[in-house]
Formats: C-alpha cells, sequence, structure tokens
C-alpha cells in the first residue's frame, strides 16, 4: 500500500470507516515504523512509546471519518500520534514547564549558538542524537521535538502545550544547552 497515492489512501479511509479490520490492520502496518519513531522522541522507553503508539492509533482509528483527504494522509495520521502523545504525558503529569521568566537566563549567546550549529554538522550516528534526546526532561524533549523535529512554530508548540510562547522558547533554549552539555561530557569538546 503506498500512502502517497490518493486512490489507496481512499480505499483504506473508507474501509476504516466501515470498520474493516484488514483496512486497519494495512494501515497500521504501513505507518507502524514510522509513527513508533515518533512516539519515541517523546517517550521514556520503547514500551512507553508503543503504549503512546496504541492509544493513538485508536484516535486515529476513531476520527478517520473526518479526514478531508486534502494534504498528506500520514502527517495527519503523525499529528494525531504526537497530540495523543502530549495528552498522555500530560495525564501522567511528567511535563513541568518552566515559566518564560526564566527565558533571560538561559537564552544562548551567540558563541554558544554557534557551538550548536557544530554540533548539527558534526557526523553524528542517529543513535547518538536520540540517545541524548531522550535524557532530556519531559517538557524539554517535547518542546525539542516539537520545534526542532515536527518544524511547529513556538506559537503552535504553545497553542498545543498550554503554555506561553515564551515559555515554549524557554524550553527550546534549555534543551539545546542541556543537549550540548551532553554532547561534550559524552563525546569531548565541539570542533
Amino acid at each position: 500500500m503506498d500512502l502517497s497515492n490518493r486512490e489507496d489512501v481512499k480505499m483504506i479511509v473508507e474501509g476504516c470507516i466501515k470498520g474493516d479490520r484488514n483496512s486497519q490492520h494495512l494501515l497500521y502496518k504501513a505507518t507502524y515504523g514510522k509513527m513508533l519513531g515518533t512516539c519515541m522522541r517523546y517517550a521514556s522507553n520503547i514500551d512507553e512509546a508503543k503504549d503512546f503508539l496504541h492509544d493513538g492509533f485508536i484516535k486515529v482509528f476513531e476520527k478517520i471519518k473526518y479526514f478531508k483527504h486534502t494534504g498528506s494522509f500520514e502527517g495527519w495520521i503523525r499529528r494525531i500520534i504526537i497530540n495523543n502523545t502530549i495528552d498522555c504525558l500530560r495525564k501522567k503529569n511528567k511535563m513541568q514547564f518552566n515559566s518564560e521568566a526564566d527565558y533571560s537566563i538561559v537564552n544562548l549567546t551567540d558563541d554558544s549558538e554557534d557551538s550548536l550549529e557544530k554540533l548539527n554538522q558534526t557526523n553524528l550516528c542517529a543513535a547518538r542524537i536520540i540517545e541524548m534526546i531522550q535524557e532530556l526532561s519531559p517538557a524539554y524533549k517535547t518542546v525539542f521535538n516539537l520545534y526542532v523535529i515536527e518544524e511547529y512554530s513556538h506559537k503552535e508548540i504553545a497553542e498545543m502545550l498550554g503554555i506561553s510562547i515564551g515559555t515554549s522558547k524557554s524550553n527550546l533554549a534549555k534543551a539545546k544547552m542541556k543537549l550540548k552539555n551532553l554532547y561534550i561530557n559524552k563525546y569531548g569538546e565541539l570542533e
């Protein structure tokens, strides 16, 4: 099944709306790997990521009748999975966001921003990056993933998480600083 093919998507969506288990299985199988990777960026471990994914797919199947067949179907699924994951983290009360008042204290200097650019340019394997991201607090990890990986704006993040734009910026700055320090502690100075 090709999720970029509109006819395949239409067939799967119609089947899922009717409750067809085969269609649901095909959709699950086609998106499982990518969506598990998405959940892993927010979870503390693989079991938690699988829980987020399972709950997220339940929401996808509940809401599939609202898919408008405009834009990316996979993107639509990812958004539901991410929103569900954030809801699960909130329910577990794992996300403690720092207020925007802290932002000025940790605002990255031009020098540290250059260091982060060097970090981006360094040829790190994906496993190292994921390992370091997993060490962030749930709040920092969530904002970092939404901004850097999912490419949401601070305004969108603030709305999704029920925080201020300043708090989103503060948590991103702190996440970047923490990642920089983790990298230096584990692998040595940035070039």
